[in-house]
């Protein structure tokens, strides 16, 4: 059978903010079915880097996260402001993040982070060639430290589950794949 797009019938928002927006949608099935109360989570994309230092050190950040209460080992990354291009964005997340500009920018993998619920997309990007060029420039709500640590390691945190962020998980596979470090 070929699955077809729902088709919606008509769209409201219960709250539209910058960070997040909800919105409850009625829309038809391929099959008649009207589900009237379909919630849809909008967010902005988002960019991840696994980022290489000249000497191939992965750099990762570590930053409390409120929502699962949890201390959590990341790669960087952040928000894609309005109209930005996603490189541009992942480059300045990371100066921005780190300090760190790198020698290359390649994407890796663009992933949408739950399709079921949520709207937007993740671009993983492979850079290569970091140096130490700024000082961190940190919004005023991230506390955030930068750690670098070996690919062997980052695969140790890996097999044992010590990464807790899924998308970060899985850039960090796009990235070691691309680099076949596996």
């Amino acid at each position: 059978m070929e699955i077809l797009k729902w088709q919606k019938l008509s769209s409201r928002y219960l709250v539209k903010e910058k960070w997040a927006t909800l919105r409850v949608d009625t829309c038809k099935l391929q099959n008649g079915t009207v589900k009237d109360d379909y919630y849809v989570l909008e967010y902005p994309d988002w960019a991840n880097a696994v980022a290489l230092t000249k000497d191939n050190k992965i750099i990762m950040v570590r930053q409390y996260r409120h929502a699962a209460d949890i201390i959590s080992l990341e790669v960087p990354g952040g928000v894609i402001e309005p109209g930005e291009d996603p490189v541009h964005g992942v480059k300045r997340e990371l100066q921005e993040e780190t300090g760190y500009t790198f020698e290359s920018c390649e994407l890796v993998a663009t992933l949408y982070p739950n399709p079921a619920t949520s709207n937007n997309r993740t671009f993983t990007y492979l850079l290569k060639g970091g140096v130490r060029t700024h000082e961190q420039h940190l919004d005023e709500h991230e506390i955030l430290n930068v750690e670098e640590y070996t690919i062997d390691e980052v695969k140790e945190f890996l097999v044992t589950n010590k990464i807790d962020q899924a998308l970060h998980v899985s850039a960090l596979f796009y990235g070691l794949m691309k680099i076949n470090a596996f």
